[in-house]
């Protein structure tokens, strides 16, 4: 799935004195009430001794693709499921996610003329935050559905019970969505010659799926020409396969501990369980726990930015998590809402930009635009999502900052949860296959609808920065 780089970076770890347990020493934000603290305790145990999901190496391979972000020279496209599901683990599904992925990737790529690098929300985004810490229905107060790995979303007082076995279930099909994912992007399923494949039937027949198909033709064409001119495209790895890496929120803290390992290469503390692992707009407390714990490992970070967040919280957050001013290690993910990005972003940017940093942007148009129906049903606008877009690569190219990445929710499946977009999908609709167990997420034809836009943002931002021709 990604190749071993051995390249050591300075200035990451803060701490020598840091441990993967320092974190219990301080505030402790979105956790659930763990009914049998032994029992969880056992379960912690059980999962220090399970082999690692990633590997550190892995981990500074993609911080090397990062630091390409940050420096412009590449597009991070960050995509997948707003809480995994432990019923939604088939194969077809695993692979309809990726592919919806692979597509977008490849029109961000032949837009942009830079390298995309490719990140999922997946193989460990099991955990929600929550607004409330419980929910009420007639007058019954149960605990809030957390995600799968901690209990689950039927409103019975066993289903939201938090259960510790549920770290081990997490794991488990973390391991099992893993072995696919490398699967597919090794066996061929994303070779670049498969481009006409990747198009599902549903995504073909709309408008979204035929301006694919007409890009992918051109990719044809390139490659026929390169295999005239006697170029042995098995050959090359790259057109054979992919790198893809894995990500999700770090939320539920002894899970994350659990599946910490020390590189025996470097020294350095690795969170074992995922590439790249963030910290969500409410765990984000200089003095929490999430922040002590992701401040003392070594994998490439994210850090959502809502609009809330005021410019000297931002700069001490990022001293904090990336003390070194290291290219690469901190990603920031605005998450402001299409009504808010405009004032917040700006003097976010220009903060950072006159203090030196290191950190790159990029954009979750997603987040910030949710909002309930007159029905009861929680949905985002396409149009809603595109504005916010358009709008981080306008603020930005006016600043002369680099849009590093692209975040989003989405599934492969031919979901009816977002209004609008290639789908055409009114509130009416909503209904027809709304399968998420939490937050609304775009469709396959949405996806590819949302790729070309930016697409088209990233070659007006090249034409108007004057640097660069996308």
């Amino acid at each position: 799935m990604v190749t071993d780089n051995r390249a050591t970076y300075a200035g990451t770890m803060p701490d020598t004195a840091w441990s993967p347990d320092a974190w219990r020493s301080h505030p402790l934000a979105q956790s659930p009430d763990w009914p049998d603290p032994d029992h969880l305790a056992r379960v912690e145990r059980t999962l220090a001794a399970k082999p690692p999901l990633v590997f550190a190496g892995e981990a500074r391979t993609l911080q090397a693709h990062l630091a390409e972000a940050a420096a412009g020279r590449a597009f991070l496209l960050q995509a997948g499921d707003c809480a995994e599901s432990f019923h939604e683990a088939a194969a077809d599904q695993i692979r309809d996610k990726l592919r919806v992925i692979l597509q977008m990737a490849v029109v961000l790529t032949y837009g942009s003329g830079v390298p995309v690098v490719k990140v999922g929300r997946i193989a460990g985004q099991f955990a929600k935050p929550r607004t409330e810490p419980y929910e009420e229905r007639d007058g019954v107060r149960l605990e809030a559905f957390r995600g799968h790995i901690v209990n689950s979303e039927e409103f019975t007082p066993e289903a939201r019970r938090p259960d510790p076995e549920r770290l081990l279930a997490a794991y488990h099909q973390s391991v099992a969505t893993l072995n696919l994912l490398r699967a597919f992007t090794t066996g061929g399923f994303a070779a670049l010659s498969r481009v006409h494949q990747w198009n599902q039937e549903f995504v073909a027949h709309s408008l979204e799926g035929k301006r694919y198909e007409v890009l992918a033709d051109e990719i044809e064409r390139a490659l026929a020409f390169m295999r005239a001119c006697g170029i042995d495209l098995h050959d090359d790895q790259a057109l054979q396969g992919v790198e893809f890496f894995t990500s999700h929120e770090a939320l539920i803290l002894p899970y994350e501990q659990a599946l910490t390992r020390r590189d025996s290469l470097t020294g350095d503390w690795y969170d074992c369980s995922a590439h790249q692992l963030w910290i969500g707009d409410r765990t984000r407390q200089l003095d929490g726990a999430h922040v002590a714990f992701l401040a003392g490992v070594a994998n490439p970070l994210g850090l959502k930015v809502g609009p809330t967040m005021e410019p000297t919280e931002l700069l001490r957050l990022c001293e904090r998590l990336n003390p070194g001013n290291v290219a690469g290690r901190l990603t920031l993910i605005s998450r402001m809402g299409v009504e808010r990005l405009e004032e917040r972003l700006a003097p976010l940017v220009a903060a950072l930009a006159a203090e030196g940093r290191a950190e790159h942007w990029t954009c979750d148009p997603m987040h910030g635009n949710t909002f309930v129906t007159v029905a009861g049903q929680k949905t985002r606008r396409f149009d809603d999502v595109a504005t916010e877009t358009a709008t981080f690569f306008r603020v930005l190219s006016e600043l002369s900052t680099w849009p590093a990445g692209l975040h989003i929710e989405l599934t492969g499946g031919d979901v009816t949860e977002c209004l609008g977009g290639g789908s055409r999908l009114g509130e009416d609709d909503l209904t027809l296959n709304y399968t998420s167990i939490c937050d609304p997420r775009l469709n396959a034809t949405q996806s590819l609808d949302l790729a070309f836009h930016v697409a088209e943002y990233l070659r007006d931002y090249g034409a108007s920065s004057g640097e660069r021709s996308l």
